[in-house]
C-alpha cells in the first residue's frame, strides 16, 4: 500500500495541473465555497482509491464536486455533533455546579458536578477517537453508493472497523499524512509546499479508501469487465449502503 500510496497522485497525465488546483483550493478554502469543491475532490478519491484506480481523478465536473463536498461536509458535520454532545454536557454540568455552589456554599455539590464533568469529558474523548476511527469509513462508503444514509450505515461500518486491513488503512492514512504534512508545512509559504499538502490529504484518503476496500471485498475497476466477459448479467455491486 505504500508505494501505490505515494504513487497514486502522481500517476496521472495531468499531474502537475491537479496538484496546482488542489493547493490553490485549500488556499482560497478560507472563503468557504472553495471548500466544498476540495471536499468533492477527496471524496472523489476515496471512491477511486476504493475501486482500485490506479491513478488520482482530475478536477473535472465542478458542480459535481460542489455537490458531492457540501455533501460530505453535512456528514462530517453529523459526526462532530456526536461528539460535541457529550462535551456541551461537561460545560453545562461544571455551569450548574458552580451556580449550586455559590448558592448553598456547599463544596460537595461542586466536586460532584466536577466529577460528572471530567466523565463527561473521559466519555467525549473516546467517543472522539471512536468517530476519528470509523469516518473514513463512513465517508468512502458514502462515496461508493452516492447515498448519505450510506455515512452512517450501522453494519457496513462496523465490517469495515473490526477488519485488521481497515484499520492498516488508517494507521497508513494518518501516518503518511503527518509526516508529508510535516515536511511540506515549513515550505506553505512558497509555492511548492501548498501542492505537497495537497499531495499529503490525497495521499491519506488514499490510505483510507483502499483499507475500506479490502475490509469489504470491494470489487476494483475491472469487475465490470470480468463481470460481462462472463456473461453475467451486470456488474457486481459492492457491499455498502445496505
Amino acid at each position: 500500500m505504500l508505494e501505490d500510496a505515494l504513487g497514486y497522485p502522481l500517476r496521472t497525465d495531468d499531474r502537475v495541473a491537479t496538484l496546482v488546483i488542489g493547493g490553490a483550493l485549500i488556499v482560497a478554502s478560507v472563503f468557504v465555497l472553495p471548500l466544498f469543491v476540495l471536499q468533492g475532490y477527496l471524496l472523489r478519491v476515496l471512491r477511486s482509491a476504493a475501486t482500485d484506480d490506479r491513478a488520482a481523478p482530475s478536477f473535472t465536473d465542478w458542480g459535481e464536486l460542489f455537490v458531492d463536498g457540501l455533501k460530505l461536509v453535512v456528514v462530517q458535520a453529523a459526526y462532530g455533533l456526536v461528539v460535541s454532545i457529550p462535551i456541551v454536557a461537561a460545560v453545562v454540568a461544571l455551569f450548574i455546579g458552580g451556580v449550586a455552589g455559590g448558592v448553598t456554599g456547599s463544596d460537595a455539590g461542586v466536586a460532584a458536578f466536577g466529577a460528572v464533568s471530567l466523565l463527561l469529558v473521559l466519555a467525549a474523548t473516546l467517543l472522539s477517537i471512536l468517530v476519528a476511527y470509523v469516518m473514513p469509513a463512513a465517508m468512502t462508503n458514502f462515496a461508493l453508493a452516492g447515498e448519505l444514509g450510506a455515512a452512517f450505515d450501522v453494519e457496513a461500518l462496523r465490517e469495515a472497523a473490526l477488519s485488521g486491513r481497515y484499520l492498516v488503512g488508517v494507521l497508513f492514512g494518518v501516518v503518511l499524512g503527518a509526516v508529508i504534512n510535516s515536511v511540506a508545512s515549513p515550505f506553505a509559504l512558497i509555492l511548492i509546499g501548498i501542492p505537497a499538502l495537497f499531495y499529503g490529504q490525497v495521499v491519506t484518503y488514499y490510505c483510507f479508501g483502499r483499507g475500506f476496500a479490502e475490509a469489504t471485498d470491494t470489487p476494483g475497476e475491472g469487475a465490470d469487465e470480468s463481470a460481462d466477459e462472463g456473461g453475467a448479467s451486470g456488474p457486481a455491486n459492492p457491499r455498502v449502503g445496505r
